[in-house]
C-alpha cells in the first residue's frame, strides 16, 4: 500500500530490546483540507534509517504493509492492534537548494530603430 502526505513529525529511534529497535513517522494526510489526518507509521530494525533523509514539511510517498495481531490480557479480554509498517519512503519535494542563476547584463535598449543600428547587415 502507498500513501502521499507531508512529514509532520519524526520520532527518535527506540531501542526496545537489545536486538530490536523501532521508529515512528507521523504523516499529515489531506484527503479533505478541512480535516487533515495524522497517521502514524512504524519502521523497525534496519528500516529505521529510512527516516534520516526527510524532515518535517517534506512531501513524501510512504510504501507500507498493514499488519494486525491480537493480544489477550490476564483477564482473558482480547484486544487487536494494527501497525502500518514502512518498507520504502520516497521524498517527493526537492530539498536541495536551487542552483545559482547566472548573472547576465540586461541589454541597454531593446527598442532601437533601423537607423540607430550600426550593424552592416
Amino acid at each position: 500500500m502507498e500513501i502521499k502526505g507531508k512529514v509532520h513529525e519524526i520520532g527518535a529511534v527506540q531501542q526496545v530490546t537489545e536486538t530490536f529497535k523501532k521508529r515512528d513517522l507521523i504523516i499529515e494526510y489531506v484527503e479533505n483540507p478541512q480535516y487533515p489526518e495524522y497517521i502514524r507509521f512504524e519502521a523497525t530494525q534496519d528500516k529505521t534509517s529510512l527516516f534520516d533523509t526527510v524532515k518535517p514539511g517534506d512531501e513524501v510517498e510512504v510504501s507500507f504493509n498493514l499488519r494486525g495481531r491480537p493480544w489477550t490480557n490476564r483477564e482473558g479480554v482480547t484486544t487487536y492492534f494494527n501497525t502500518l509498517s514502512v518498507w520504502r519512503l520516497t521524498a517527493l519535494t526537492n530539498t536541495a537548494t536551487p542552483a545559482a542563476q547566472p548573472a547576465f547584463a540586461a541589454p541597454a535598449d531593446l527598442n532601437t530603430t533601423a537607423e540607430e543600428d550600426d550593424l552592416p547587415f
